[in-house]
C-alpha cells in the first residue's frame, strides 16, 4: 500500500483565452478570435482531471484537494453557470477541504455586473484582479483592455458578494513612470481594501512584443530600486506584510495556492498548456518518486485529445534542489531543513555546502535554527543564487 505523504495537494485549472494579448504577455493565452465554446473547453477540462486521476491516483490517495486555482488567460470570460459545473465535478472527482481556497483570476473589463455574485454562489472564495496601473495612459501603453473605473466597479462589487479576500496585481518600472506615480497606484490599491497586493517588475520576457521591440522611456535602474523601496515601505506601513519577493499580504491573508508551490507541494495542472507535480512513496523502493506533467499548449489540440495530449516525466533526485529552491527562495522566511528533505527525498547535507558558500557571499542568512532565507540582497539577485544549486551537466 502506498504510504500517504504529509505534503498538501492543490488543483490548477488553465482557462486560455483572452480578449486580446498583453505585448508584456508570456503566459500560455490566445486571443479570442470566435465564440468561447464554453461547454466544448470545460468539457475538455473536466476530461483531462478524470483522466490524470485514472491514471495517477496512488500519488494523491487519502489527500484532499486544499487549493483550487483558475488561472490564464482570462477565467472570468467563462460564466459562473461553467464554473460552478467545473467545482462541482472536481467534488465529484476527488476529496476537496471543506475550507479550500477557489481562486479566479479576473479581467476588470470582462466581469459584467452581478457576475461576482455568481461566481461566488459556484464556490469561488477569492478573486485575483488584474489591474496593473490605475493609469490611464499606462493603461493603453500596456496594451489593457480595462480603465481603472473598472477595477474600482469590480472591487466595490467584490466587497458586495462578500468575497473580500481578493488580491489586486500592480506592475512598476512602467514606460514613463515616475517614483510618485507608481506610489499613486499603491495608495489607489490599498483604498480599495484588498487582502493582498502582488507587486511585479515589468519584465521584458523573450518571445513577447515588447521583447522584440521595447517601449520607449523606460525609468533608468535607479528609479526602479528608488520606486521598489518606497513600495515596500509603503505596504508595510498600511499592513501588507511582504511574504514572498512580489507578494504583500495582510496577516494571515496570504494566497494558499501560491505558497503551495513556493513549498514544493503537489498539484494536478488541467488544461492547454497546464503543467503538475506529483509525488508519492514509491511502495516498491520506499523512495519519494516525483513526477512532472505537461499538457498540450495549443487550445484545440487539447480539446480534441485532452486524454492522450499529456506528457510525463520524472524528477531525479539531482534535480530536485534547484526546483525546491527555485520556489522556496522566493519566500521572506525562507525555507527550514526538514521542509527540504520531506519534500525533496534527499538529505539536508546534499546542498549544506553550496548554502554556506552563499552564506559567505551575504546572499543567504539565517532564519532561525535550521531555516535559511534570501537577504535582502539575495532576493535581488536570486538567478546567481539558484544556478549555484543547478546540477553539473554532464
Amino acid at each position: 500500500m502506498t504510504e500517504t505523504l504529509a505534503i498538501p495537494l492543490g488543483l490548477y485549472l488553465h482557462f486560455p483565452w483572452c480578449v486580446s494579448k498583453c505585448p508584456y504577455c508570456d503566459f500560455n493565452s490566445y486571443t479570442l478570435r470566435e465564440p468561447l465554446g464554453e461547454r466544448a473547453y470545460v468539457d475538455a477540462l473536466l476530461t483531462d482531471v478524470e483522466s490524470q486521476l485514472e491514471l495517477r491516483g496512488d500519488f494523491v490517495a487519502g489527500r484532499p484537494i486544499t487549493t483550487i486555482f483558475m488561472g490564464g488567460g482570462t477565467p472570468s470570460l467563462f460564466s459562473p453557470e461553467s464554473i460552478a459545473r467545473v467545482i462541482d465535478r472536481i467534488k465529484e472527482m476527488h476529496p476537496v477541504s471543506g475550507d479550500a481556497e477557489v481562486t479566479l483570476e479576473a479581467n476588470p473589463a470582462t466581469v459584467e455586473r452581478g457576475l461576482f455574485t455568481g461566481y461566488a454562489e459556484a464556490g469561488v472564495n477569492r478573486i485575483s484582479l488584474g489591474a496593473q496601473t490605475f493609469d490611464r495612459a499606462a493603461l493603453h501603453r500596456l496594451g489593457r483592455i480595462h480603465q481603472p473605473e473598472d477595477v474600482y466597479r469590480s472591487a466595490s462589487e467584490l466587497h458586495a458578494a462578500g468575497i473580500d479576500n481578493f488580491n489586486i496585481d500592480l506592475m512598476y518600472g512602467l514606460p514613463e513612470q515616475s517614483v510618485e506615480g507608481a506610489m499613486r497606484d499603491i495608495d489607489e490599491a490599498i483604498a480599495l481594501q484588498p487582502a493582498q497586493v502582488s507587486h511585479y517588475h515589468l519584465t521584458l520576457e523573450p518571445g513577447t512584443p515588447f521583447a522584440a521591440q521595447p517601449p520607449a522611456n523606460l525609468p533608468s535602474d535607479e528609479t526602479v530600486e528608488i520606486t521598489l523601496q518606497a513600495a515596500l515601505e509603503r505596504l508595510e506601513q498600511q499592513g501588507y506584510h511582504q511574504y514572498e519577493v512580489s507578494a504583500h499580504a495582510q496577516r494571515g491573508r496570504e494566497c494558499a495556492h501560491n505558497l503551495l508551490y513556493w513549498r514544493f507541494g503537489d498539484y494536478i495542472g488541467a488544461g492547454a498548456g497546464a503543467h503538475g507535480k506529483w509525488s508519492r512513496i514509491d511502495p516498491d523502493t520506499g523512495e519519494l518518486e516525483i513526477l512532472r506533467s505537461h499538457q498540450t499548449r495549443e487550445p484545440r489540440r487539447y480539446q480534441r485529445d485532452p486524454r492522450g495530449a499529456i506528457t510525463w516525466a520524472a524528477v531525479p533526485p539531482e534535480q530536485r534542489p534547484f526546483e525546491y529552491l527555485l520556489n522556496a527562495l522566493r519566500l521572506v522566511d525562507g525555507f527550514d531543513e526538514a521542509g527540504f528533505e520531506s519534500a525533496t527525498g534527499l538529505r539536508y547535507s546534499t546542498i549544506d555546502a553550496v548554502v554556506s558558500k552563499l552564506r559567505g557571499r551575504g546572499l543567504l542568512e539565517a532564519a532561525g535554527i535550521g531555516r535559511w532565507r534570501s537577504s535582502a540582497v539575495g532576493r535581488r539577485f536570486l538567478n546567481d543564487i539558484l544556478v549555484e544549486f543547478l546540477p553539473p551537466k554532464p
